[in-house]
């Protein structure tokens, strides 16, 4: 019966550990969720209706990032005896490098997805007005960064991370790409099939980006840039919804929707999948990208000796 719950290494096994991350995960998001909208409620009278809808959507994303991070800790410390920084969303040795690289990955990843499907857009400048389009991309930026980072912290935080630590990176691909997809699926316009494929791909592409540096600041990259591109600059649906008022670009979509994703977005069509694959392959095997040393440990074995933290150098040639 012990070794149903201890590992050889004294600790408890990652399966359970994934189990408590998820109950207190959704325990704090209980709470925090429904804390912050009375607080939304109380002073939602006083701003305008569309302010107090942003303001909503900013607070409920806040909350799951808080939730998320928050059950991790959690997790880690009491579980496995980890520090903060295991999480890897700590100002560590490359992270502002990582964030920015991963910005450009996203970006062009869209850029070739949208040139697959090129003779089926047309494109156009907004025309609401320099200051309104350009409110518009600072306010879509914050909201979508924030969203971003919570869905990162929640799939592929500590659940990714503990699996990895056993050895088992690929379980935790395969479990938290699969809820990544599903979550996705109550969204408007989704396609059957491809919607739930190519949001799947989307998290091994993610997973890859964490397992290469071992640190969330390169998926986030790669997240927020992905959604901002999809919904200020080229004004296309984020994930079935139409999130960003005005967007840069205005755009007509001729079909075909297996191409294009009609209504969903690219992300439901054949040219996003395309691009999915190029990248993930991109990011796994480019030479740009390595774990801090310390990171490295930290995530790819059991029971890690933890030394005080130190600035640390990446080696060029360090693969995850």
């Amino acid at each position: 019966m012990h070794e149903i719950f201890i590992n050889d290494f004294g600790r408890l096994r990652s399966g359970w550990r994934l189990l408590i991350f998820g109950a207190t995960f959704i325990v704090l998001t209980l709470l925090l969720t429904n804390t912050l909208r009375v607080i939304v409620f109380l002073t939602g009278p006083h701003l305008p209706s569309d302010a107090t809808a942003i303001i909503a959507e900013f607070i409920f994303r806040a909350g799951l990032l808080g939730a998320a991070l928050g059950a991790g800790y959690f997790c880690a410390r009491l579980l496995e005896g980890l520090p903060w920084r295991s999480l890897g969303l700590t100002l560590h040795s490359g992270w502002l490098r990582d964030l920015i690289f991963g910005f450009a990955i996203g970006f062009a990843s869209l850029v070739v997805a949208v040139a697959i499907a090129s003779r089926s857009f047309t494109f156009s400048l907004g025309d609401n007005g320099w200051l309104p389009i350009v409110r518009s991309g600072i306010g879509s930026a914050a909201l979508l960064f924030v969203a971003a980072l919570a869905e990162e912290a929640m799939f592929r935080g500590y659940g990714l991370q503990t699996l990895t630590r056993a050895k088992l990176a690929w379980l935790g691909v395969l479990l938290t790409s699969v809820p990544f997809a599903l979550v996705h699926l109550s969204n408007p316009n989704v396609v059957p099939g491809v919607t739930f494929a190519n949001t799947a791909l989307a998290g091994i592409w993610l997973a890859a980006a964490y397992l290469r540096t071992r640190s969330l600041w390169l998926a986030l990259g790669v997240h927020w840039s992905w959604n901002w591109a999809l919904g200020w600059f080229f004004g296309l649906p984020i994930s079935g919804i139409h999130l960003v008022s005005n967007p840069l670009l205005e755009v007509q979509d001729s079909g075909p929707k297996w191409l294009t994703g009609g209504s969903y977005g690219i992300e439901g069509g054949v040219a996003c999948t395309i691009a999915l694959i190029l990248f993930t392959a991109f990011l796994w095997k480019t030479r740009w990208l390595s774990a801090t040393p310390e990171l490295k440990q930290m995530t790819s074995e059991e029971n890690p000796l933890i030394s005080e933290p130190v600035l640390s150098i990446r080696p060029a040639d360090d693969h995850a």
